[in-house]
């Protein structure tokens, strides 16, 4: 059996009495991309630097390979990591910058460090900007070469701190496939962290939501998007609506403000019991008023209060039952007025 690619054992750590990871474990698989994904000060950036080395007063244990590298500073745990604002220094060359992390490191064989550089260089697609400093570059191209200098010294695993997040959406897009990419062409193992939840989903093998320090959900990105384990998940990771309700007795729907809504068929609740369904906006369909049809367990009966256009898709903001509902459609005109919303108890599920 196959050693994980990263091991990680009851994780604490705390600043000045808070607690910032609360006995987190994870076992990340050789050549997976993982994703540590949730909101600012959730503890994701510190259980990275915990795996790199660069956190104080850990009380856990990390093992790379197999190899229990707890004690260990972070120059012998043979990890790469591109930070937040990549971190070049400017009084180098991109040259320099990327051969930096080979003064420490053998890469046992006959290739020279200008060979190293420029086989890196060719990867990102910056093989013509050698000679040049970090402030000549742009953004995209800063991050690139921060990636391309992390990956010198041919680490065991690759660690990413948000490294697009200073970028402009279309160029982010544009990045992450890249990065996706050369990590599939390494087979590297990567711990990728970010607030993203679109860029979480898109770029990972398995994703960890975290809140308040603890690991909500663990799992697939369709799993975490079709089946979140919690209010939160379902709330954090992408857009969705919630209703609370009260099962009714034949255990099929629950009751919200009088009105019943269909439970999917493998709900496994009981009568009489308190339970949160969850809809995403792109499983609703709106219906015309005056031509809609449809059950009383299935259609609410709405009024369209704003449209947003999305280019490929409209998002409505409806009202029902003195509740926000969301909806976004496809329709080649923006619904308006009053309006039938209907979704089907299979595409529900419940919190």
């Amino acid at each position: 059996m196959n050693e994980p690619g990263v091991e990680v054992e009851g994780m604490r750590v705390a600043f000045d009495g808070v607690t910032a990871l609360e006995d987190v474990s994870l076992s990340i698989e050789p050549g997976e991309f993982f994703t540590l994904v949730g909101p600012s000060g959730c503890g994701k950036t510190t259980m990275l630097r915990a795996i790199a080395g660069l956190t104080d007063g850990a009380d856990g244990s990390v093992a790379i390979d197999g190899r229990d590298v707890t004690d260990a500073p972070p120059e012998a745990r043979n990890v790469g990591m591109v930070f937040q604002n990549y971190a070049l220094f400017p009084h180098m060359s991109v040259h320099e910058n990327v051969a930096y992390g080979l003064r420490f490191h053998d890469l046992g064989d006959d290739r020279s460090e200008d060979e190293r550089v420029a086989e890196l260089l060719d990867l990102v697609d910056l093989s013509g900007v050698a000679d040049r400093s970090p402030e000549q570059l742009s953004g995209g191209q800063q991050q690139r070469i921060a990636l391309a200098r992390a990956l010198a010294p041919e680490p065991d695993v690759l660690l990413l701190d948000e490294p697009l997040s200073a970028l402009d959406a279309k160029l982010r897009k544009r990045l992450r496939v890249q990065i996706k990419t050369i990590q599939q062409e390494l087979a590297i193992t990567t711990i990728y962290v970010t607030h993203d939840q679109a860029e979480a989903l898109a770029l990972s093998d398995r994703v960890a939501v975290m809140h308040d320090g603890h690991v909500e959900q663990l799992a697939a990105p369709e799993t975490v998007y079709r089946d979140p384990a919690s209010r939160f998940v379902a709330e954090f990771v992408g857009d969705n609506n919630l209703f609370e309700g009260t099962v009714t007795a034949g255990g099929t729907c629950i009751i919200v403000d009088g009105a019943k809504l269909p439970l999917p068929a493998d709900a496994g609740v009981s009568a009489g019991e308190s339970v949160t369904l969850a809809v995403r906006p792109e499983a609703i369909a709106v219906v015309d008023g005056a031509n809609g049809s449809g059950s009383v367990e299935t259609t609410l009966e709405a009024t369209v209060e704003t449209v947003e256009f999305l280019g490929d898709a409209y998002r409505a903001h409806c009202r029902w039952q003195d509740r926000r509902v969301e909806v976004k459609t496809a329709a080649s005109e923006p619904p308006s007025g009053e309006v039938r919303l209907r979704f089907d108890r299979a595409d529900a599920y419940v919190i």
